[in-house]
């Protein structure tokens, strides 16, 4: 794939940034589960939470195939950095491509700089695949909205100063999902307990340490009339605005699991160039190279994928397919990936002295997260019928 000259630019910037800073200090962050403060500022001084927005709004003006470049590139280090930034490009984008005229420079502005930083919620305890299913509720109110519910599973929860939530706003309507309304929640950044929200102590994880995940409780949360994404003519259309950032989310997580795939061949293969076994380096022994063969054609064809997705983003094209075919082939091959270089590291690969262990922890996520792969399927199955009538 030929790349840009300002691609390339920002790539080279975060690739020093990843082999520097990032590689040599992650296992101290991963294992305190300890948000990396420094690693965080460095993003925000390259500009990268600003990415894609608009120039006249403070940003870099990049488009969605750059970002995909850039996350897995951060993704090769760790996929927590990429994880920080998804749900602020996420609302970025929903407010650049929603949002008022009143919105958008109010709010892009500060996200740009990373001065407000954004989470996303729309899962919850009883409806995660199935997001019709959701309760958490906004009324309305003189002079604005009073919401109540509960929220899981939201990254960035605790430290973000705005949350793009999903609410229902009319429980009477059907179907259900022309009943819900995205919501611009305004609340103190780090602070756990506030008028109308709380904020309990981090969910506990397998991986995907540093980066907080969280749930958002709730209770009569007062919201003014400019809460509403996209002003008046946005209730309603809640819905319609999630589906259509999520399915920017299945690049991104596509992209991040290219990423974990390429840090997990480059250990592998590092490590069985180094690694001596009945007088010769094991990636002599037909076994392993089996093995790296797998690994690199696999990690090839998922780039593929990703990247042809986030290009037909980018170009403003219908991409459901493409990038659920992308999240669905790229996650699995990630952990695919992560397993067989912890193989080819044998019991050092279990152990934390490599780094192989992490990514056989992080790799999961990326199935179930923005829709599991089993979802995909189904997703996948239904727009390959509606293109192929019989």
């Amino acid at each position: 794939m030929e790349l840009t000259d300002d691609q390339d630019a920002i790539l080279r910037t975060v690739r020093e940034f990843v082999d520097r800073d990032v590689l040599p200090s992650v296992a101290k962050y991963d294992r305190a589960d300890e948000f990396p403060q420094p690693l965080y500022e460095r993003m925000v001084e390259m500009g990268l939470f600003g990415m894609t927005i608009p120039e006249e709004h403070g940003g870099l003006g990049l488009d969605v195939m750059t970002y995909a470049l850039v996350v897995a590139e951060l993704s090769r280090g760790w996929i927590s950095l990429s994880g920080i930034m998804n749900t602020h490009f996420m609302a970025a984008w929903m407010i650049q491509n929603f949002g008022t005229e009143a919105q958008k420079a109010e709010l892009l502005p500060l996200m740009a700089t990373a001065e407000l930083r954004a989470a996303y919620s729309m899962t919850e305890a009883g409806a995660g695949s199935d997001v019709q299913a959701i309760r958490t509720a906004a009324t309305k109110i003189d002079g604005g909205w009073s919401l109540t519910g509960q929220k899981m599973w939201s990254t960035n929860g605790l430290r973000s100063g705005m949350v793009m939530l999903l609410a229902v706003t009319d429980p009477t309507a059907s179907p259900r999902h022309k009943g819900m309304t995205a919501f611009l929640v305004r609340k103190e950044a780090g602070v756990t307990h506030q008028p109308g929200l709380t904020i309990p102590p981090n969910l506990k994880k397998l991986g995907y340490k540093g980066v907080e995940t969280t749930e958002l409780v709730f209770d009569n949360f007062h919201l003014g009339d400019d809460a509403v994404l996209g002003g008046p003519g946005g209730i309603g259309q809640g819905f319609k605005y999630f589906m259509a950032a999520v399915e920017l989310g299945r690049v991104n997580v596509a992209a991040r699991a290219v990423g974990v795939a390429r840090c997990a061949f480059e250990q592998a293969i590092k490590y069985a160039q180094e690694r001596e076994t009945f007088g010769r380096k094991i990636a002599q022994h037909q076994a392993i190279q089996l093995k790296l063969a797998q690994m690199g054609t696999r990690i090839r064809a998922a780039e593929l994928l990703t990247f042809d997705a986030a290009r037909r983003k980018a170009s403003g094209e219908r991409a459901d397919l493409e990038a659920g075919m992308a999240k669905l082939y790229a996650t699995e091959t990630a952990e695919f990936c992560a397993l067989e270089a912890m193989r080819i590291h044998g019991g050092y690969g279990y152990s934390q002295e490599y780094m192989v262990e992490r990514l056989y922890r992080d790799a999961p996520l990326l199935i179930l997260g923005e829709g599991t792969n089993e979802i995909q399927q189904l997703l996948i199955a239904r727009r390959l019928i509606e293109m192929n009538p019989a």
